[in-house]
C-alpha cells in the first residue's frame, strides 16, 4: 500500500467521511458528475467551434468552461462521493486506503458510464448524432509525456490539498486543470474516463479512439507516480501529524 501522509487517523476520517453515504449514492454522484464535467468539456467545445474560427480563443472558451465545472461539481458533490470523477484518482485512493479496494471497480465504472453520458447529452443539446467515433489524431511521446505530467501535477494538487486545506480542493483542482489545458501539448485530459467519453465525439475536444491506449496508460503512470511521490514529501512527522489532526478537530 502507499504510505499515507497523515496516518491512519486521516485514512479513517476520509472513510468516515464517504461511509455517511451508501455506495448507490456514492456510485450515482460519481457517474453525474462525470456526466456533467464531460458535457461540459464536449459542449463547450462544440459551441466554441461554432462561434469562432480562432482555434485559441475556441480552446479558451473550452477551458474556462471545463475549470469552472470542476470547480462547481467537486463543492457540490465532493462531500457525498468524494468527487473523484476520475479512475485514475480513485486508484490512487484506493491504494492509500482511502477508498475501499472492493469499490475502486464499481466507481471507475460509474464514471466511465457518466462520461458517455456526457458526451451524449452534449451531442443532443447541439442537435448532433448521439455518438460520433472521433477522428482527431492525438498520439506520440509528446502528447503521452504531456497526459503524464497533466495527471501527475492533477493528482499531487489533489494530494497536496487534503493535506493542508481541504477547503481549497475544488479551487485547485479547477485552476490545474485550466492551466494544464494550456501548457501541455495534449490540453490535459488526465481522466481515463473523460478520454474514452471524448472518443465517442468527433469535434473540437474529441480524441481518436485508436490514440486511447496511450493516453490512458500516460495518465495511470502520472497518477501512480505522483502518489509515491506524495507518500514521501507530504508524509507527517508524529509533532506535525498531532498538530493537523488537532486542527481538522476544530474545523
Amino acid at each position: 500500500m502507499l504510505r499515507t501522509e497523515g496516518g491512519a487517523p486521516r485514512r479513517r476520517a476520509l472513510l468516515r467521511m464517504t461511509a455517511a453515504f451508501d455506495l448507490p449514492r456514492r456510485l450515482a454522484a460519481e457517474a453525474l458528475g462525470t456526466a456533467i464535467l464531460v458535457a461540459a468539456v464536449v459542449g463547450s467545445g462544440i459551441m466554441a467551434e461554432r462561434l469562432t474560427a480562432d482555434t485559441a480563443l475556441a480552446l479558451l472558451a473550452n477551458t474556462l468552461a471545463t475549470g469552472a465545472a470542476l470547480v462547481v461539481l467537486i463543492t457540490t458533490l465532493g462531500p457525498v462521493s468524494g468527487a473523484h470523477f476520475n479512475p485514475a484518482v480513485s486508484l490512487v485512493f484506493a491504494l492509500r486506503g482511502e477508498l475501499p479496494r472492493r469499490e475502486a471497480v464499481p466507481y471507475a465504472l460509474a464514471q466511465l458510464a457518466g462520461g458517455v453520458a456526457g458526451t451524449i447529452s452534449a451531442h443532443l443539446m447541439f442537435g448532433l448524432a448521439i455518438v460520433a467515433a472521433s477522428g482527431k489524431v492525438r498520439t506520440g511521446g509528446a502528447q503521452w509525456f504531456s497526459e503524464g505530467v497533466a495527471t501527475f501535477g492533477l493528482v499531487l494538487v489533489i494530494l497536496a490539498g487534503i493535506r493542508f486545506d481541504r477547503r481549497a480542493v475544488a479551487w485547485l483542482v479547477g485552476l490545474w486543470i485550466t492551466a494544464a489545458y494550456w501548457f501541455t501539448a495534449s490540453t490535459s485530459f488526465a481522466n481515463p474516463a473523460v478520454a474514452a467519453a471524448r472518443a465517442l465525439t468527433d469535434t473540437f475536444s474529441g480524441i481518436r479512439p485508436a490514440d486511447l491506449p496511450g493516453f490512458i496508460a500516460a495518465q495511470l503512470a502520472g497518477a501512480l507516480l505522483a502518489a509515491a511521490i506524495a507518500g514521501w514529501l507530504l508524509r507527517a512527522t508524529r509533532t506535525t501529524e498531532t498538530i493537523g489532526i488537532r486542527e481538522e478537530a476544530k474545523l
